[in-house]
């Protein structure tokens, strides 16, 4: 099942005390782990949560009957959080699960989080468990951000058209709570949190909201909404003729507009990924290679690809690393200005490619998994020495949906 002698690297112990005790200065709150390290502040701190010296990484997968199943990544333990409707997709924040169906979206929290205070980090673990379910027409779109303690969660029932704010605060309290519930026109549609505030897109517009669901300013088109990602910068949203960025300043939110190159032909990007925080993102631009979008520069670069892919996450800053999946199901590790070739994986999930299942390629700044239902198994891959396979998993549940939670 596993190979020990390749563990997860993670920061030294020392290290993180000294970082932690450098910009903390808080007592251990109630009912903390006495083993825990002290905490810098309150940011992040929920009741009845533990702080720890450092993240609790883990990968959470749904099977095909609905079954969820928690792989921690430190001790190679896993158990079982309990059963949801059998997804017909699933989207995940880092924290929380959403497993959706054609009548709803089952809510799972993973019970392990990391509060990102920019400057350093906060990890915490509380109790896993099944929140409930959220009604709604269709498979719904759903939309996060990068905080799992605050905000909001964007819900679209594209048969119904119903958007749906969820209280991301309430969630972690271990309650499902809707700051609004608005009926849109049916069809394609996100919700997109942005702060307090939500931007709703259908029928090839987009609108702000309140978090009361009020209606603000006017709407801006989006042709053919598709995708969406937030980053440090701001919430993405895919148009057809490029992407709209909302930001929030001083309480105020905007809309801006950044189009593609002009005389560039490529397919335009339907679905962005990155590692979290990083404010550039990547996209497959079909047959044509990959699209990066940099939020901070509010600039779109088209990447060539070695060969065809079909799916990108923008991973680093520093070395411009882009990962890949090939159609038979290698991981590729690209350089992100130039586009070369640095190392390839052997083919791991091209079975379940083939039979159209999904798979997921998810990087965190260490490392990238990657879940293959019907090979039944998940592989932890280093990409930074030459796309080496690090670990690989057999779960007990084929895993057809996976998130790495705790990051």
């Amino acid at each position: 099942m596993l190979h020990p002698a390749s563990p997860r690297r993670l920061a030294p112990l020392g290290a993180l005390l000294l970082f932690a005790l450098a910009g903390c200065a808080a007592p251990v709150p109630t009912g903390a782990d006495p083993s825990a390290e002290p905490t810098a502040d309150t940011h992040g701190e929920i009741a009845g949560a533990t702080e720890l010296a450092e993240p609790a990484v883990g990968l959470t997968s749904i099977d095909g009957e609905g079954h969820v199943s928690h792989l921690d990544l430190l001790d190679e333990t896993t158990v079982d959080l309990g059963t949801v409707r059998a997804p017909a997709a699933m989207h995940s924040d880092g924290r929380y699960l959403f497993a959706s169906d054609e009548t709803g979206v089952s809510v799972v929290d993973s019970g392990v989080w990391t509060w990102d205070h920019v400057d350093h980090f906060h990890y915490y673990r509380a109790e896993a468990k099944v929140l409930g379910e959220v009604l709604g027409g269709g498979v719904a779109a759903v939309s996060t951000s990068n905080s799992s303690t605050t905000g909001g969660t964007g819900l679209f029932f594209p048969d119904s058209g119903e958007a749906v704010l969820l209280d991301t605060e309430a969630l972690s309290k271990g309650e499902i709570v809707e700051t609004f519930r608005i009926v849109a026109t049916p069809g394609d549609g996100l919700v997109v949190p942005a702060g307090s505030f939500a931007a709703v897109a259908a029928a090839d517009e987009v609108m702000l909201h309140a978090r009361d669901g009020a209606p603000l300013g006017e709407a801006v088109p989006c042709v053919e909404p598709a995708g969406t990602i937030t980053t440090r910068v701001g919430a993405v949203i895919g148009c057809r003729d490029g992407a709209l960025l909302v930001t929030v300043e001083e309480e105020k939110p905007a809309i801006e507009r950044i189009p593609y190159p002009e005389g560039v032909t490529a397919p335009r990007a339907t679905s962005f990924a990155n590692r979290e925080g990083r404010p550039t993102v990547a996209a497959v631009a079909d047959g044509a290679g990959i699209w990066m979008l940099d939020t901070r520069e509010r600039t779109w670069t088209l990447l060539p690809a070695p060969e065809p892919v079909v799916q990108v996450t923008a991973v680093d800053d520093k070395d411009s690393t882009v990962l890949a999946l090939t159609a038979d199901g290698r991981v590729l590790v690209l350089d992100g200005e130039t586009g070369a070739q640095r190392a390839a994986s052997s083919p791991l999930v091209g079975e379940s490619l083939a039979a159209g299942r999904p798979v997921s390629l998810i990087a965190d700044q260490q490392r990238a998994y990657l879940n293959g239902p019907t090979e039944g198994r998940m592989w932890e891959i280093d990409f930074a020495d030459d796309a080496r396979v690090a670990r690989e998993f057999t779960p007990e549940r084929a895993p057809l949906f996976v998130a790495e939670t705790g990051r």
